[in-house]
């Protein structure tokens, strides 16, 4: 699988909503700052800015189902501008600190929603390559997460999410 398919599947998930909620008005902001919020729960759980704790991180399929969450938002913002060109998973092979990886994604994500150029859009999946490796996910594990949660989404809305 590759993420021409992650688009179709997404795409046809956006359409779903849009139906369902009758969503008629252009929703890019929303889901750009849904994608902000699905970053900092991701952080959250990896508890890697938590230097006050000593509580380890969250399971491995916690960190994957929060990770997946921003993938969905991430596809559907890239359907809303037609940047749907880019086929392979990014893979960003670099040990890097969380903490400043974090900021710096949520940098790039800022930067696309008050200028969303295809370079910036690029730039979002660049970022988000890099948090998989230095989070341990390979793309056979977050396109797994993904269509469970695909399918988790389908069942919400259904039942009145």
């Amino acid at each position: 699988m590759n993420l021409q398919q992650l688009f179709t599947m997404q795409k046809e998930l956006d359409d779903f909503i849009e139906q369902t909620q009758n969503i008629q008005q252009d929703v890019f902001q929303e889901k750009g700052l849904a994608l902000l919020v699905e970053l900092a729960e991701l952080a959250n759980e990896t508890r890697c800015f938590k230097f006050w704790s000593t509580k380890g991180p969250s399971a491995r399929e916690v960190i994957l189902e929060e990770y997946v969450d921003s993938i969905h938002f991430i596809l559907s913002l890239g359907l809303l501008k037609g940047y749907t060109s880019i086929e392979m998973w990014p893979f960003v092979e670099e040990n890097k600190d969380l903490t400043a990886t974090f900021l710096e994604t949520q940098s790039v994500i800022l930067a696309f929603i008050h200028q969303p150029t295809e370079e910036r859009y690029l730039a979002i999946w660049q970022y988000y390559g890099l948090l998989a490796y230095n989070l341990g996910f390979t793309f056979e594990d977050v396109v797994g997460a993904y269509l469970e949660k695909n399918q988790e989404n389908y069942h919400r809305q259904r039942s009145g999410y």
